[in-house]
């Protein structure tokens, strides 16, 4: 329960969470989560964002061997989700600060949450700066990063910034910092597992608000979840790989999932991937039952085609087929390329209700659903090959 100094006077006050696992339905690492919050000691001492509300004792912990809890003058709510802000009643209660500072949005979502509450809030806009004695906080408001109330928090005298939910991962560790972690993929993983989760269906805001980001000198970039990038190679790292998975430029990989209920459809599955890499185009195979829908997402990161397969089921898709891809078209990727593909008994509607999802997700389909009665003979898998091959040239195309 002890703090930690990050930087002179900032320390991390927040809690690890092993236990943690499922958020806005995306299920987290077997890793758990991380609530950062901070505190920074000036002539007036700042609490930037709180926690989970059944970790507020921790917090608190942390907080008073510090300093006493009453002596925090303000609290920073950059984000009013309930990971942030769940605790915020009982954290006022001990503290009792003389301001709360929230964005001009966020002021809307305190007052949903907390309605009755006599608390001394004060709304502020992007560019607003406040003097805390040697230092001074200056605000940004990220709009829809990820929510309408975001913003971020900077403070220029000692290169810190604060940037609530984006920048970070779901990791629950004894290391503070990304450099203390010891495994750089697994990190780049979390990431991108954490993006393509959460903040990918607001990439244009993503690339709009960068370059605010690289206008300020930082040299800790501290977010609300996971690990704290510090150093300016750290800073540079997460910002470009930010940039990069906003843009979604397409990669020449590609992933293949599926249902099945007797084996036809996972057979045509890895048929379509034998297509797809004899043709130069490494491919991940995923089966929904064995997968949960999170993970799926998190693999299409690095994929620059889709290809979804399900046997027609009472004239439709097997429903974790329909779960996924409501899902995935929540979360709105862009830039691909893909394809269909699906056994049937009966009727056989489901392969082409498949290459309808991908098309309302505007992913280019270069041929038409390949679907193949009972089991696939040879002509439906030489089909399932020729879907590969021709989502392989397409891909090739997108790429160069």
């Amino acid at each position: 329960m002890q703090p930690i100094e990050i930087k002179k006077d900032i320390f991390w006050v927040g809690c690890v969470d092993y236990d943690h696992r499922d958020f806005h339905g995306y299920s987290r690492s077997p890793d758990g989560s991380t609530y950062n919050a901070f505190l920074v000691q000036d002539e007036k001492n700042v609490l930037f964002d709180t926690v989970a509300p059944w970790r507020a004792g921790v917090l608190l912990c942390r907080l008073s061997k510090t300093l006493p809890p009453e002596k925090v003058d303000y609290i920073v709510c950059n984000h009013m989700e309930l990971d942030h802000a769940g605790s915020l009643s009982e954290i006022v209660e001990c503290v009792k600060p003389e301001k709360i500072f929230v964005s001009q949005v966020g002021l809307k979502s305190m007052q949903g949450y907390y309605a009755g509450k006599n608390w001394p809030v004060q709304a502020v806009k992007s560019g607003d700066i406040v003097n805390i004695g040697k230092r001074n906080i200056v605000f940004q408001e990220t709009r829809m990063l990820h929510w309408p109330d975001s913003m971020i928090s900077y403070i220029p005298e000692d290169n810190f910034l604060i940037s609530q939910d984006i920048f970070g991962q779901n990791i629950a560790s004894s290391a503070r910092f990304a450099d203390e972690f010891g495994d750089e993929g697994k990190f780049a993983r979390r990431i991108k597992e954490y993006y393509y989760n959460i903040v990918l269906p607001y990439s244009p805001t993503v690339l709009k608000a960068l370059p605010l980001v690289e206008k300020m000198d930082i040299d800790m970039l501290a977010p609300d979840h996971g690990l704290i990038h510090r150093g300016p190679r750290a800073v540079r790292f997460i910002i470009d790989m930010y940039r990069k998975l906003a843009e979604q430029k397409p990669q020449k990989r590609a992933l293949v999932f599926y249902d099945t209920m007797w084996s036809s459809t996972e057979q045509m599955a890895y048929t379509v991937c034998s297509g797809l890499e004899e043709n130069g185009v490494p491919t991940r195979v995923m089966s929904v039952k064995n997968n949960h829908h999170s993970t799926v997402m998190t693999e299409l990161a690095d994929c620059g085609a889709v290809l979804a397969g399900s046997p027609t089921h009472n004239n439709t898709i097997l429903p974790l087929m329909a779960a996924q891809l409501t899902y995935m078209k929540g979360l709105r990727p862009l830039n691909r390329v893909g394809g269909a593909f699906g056994s049937y008994g009966w009727s056989g509607e489901g392969s082409k209700q498949l290459q309808e999802h991908l098309s309302a997700m505007n992913v280019e389909l270069p041929c038409g659903p390949v679907k193949c009665n009972w089991r696939p003979d040879y002509e439906g898998l030489k089909a399932c090959r020729e879907l590969g091959k021709s989502v392989a040239e397409a891909l090739r195309k997108k790429c160069d």
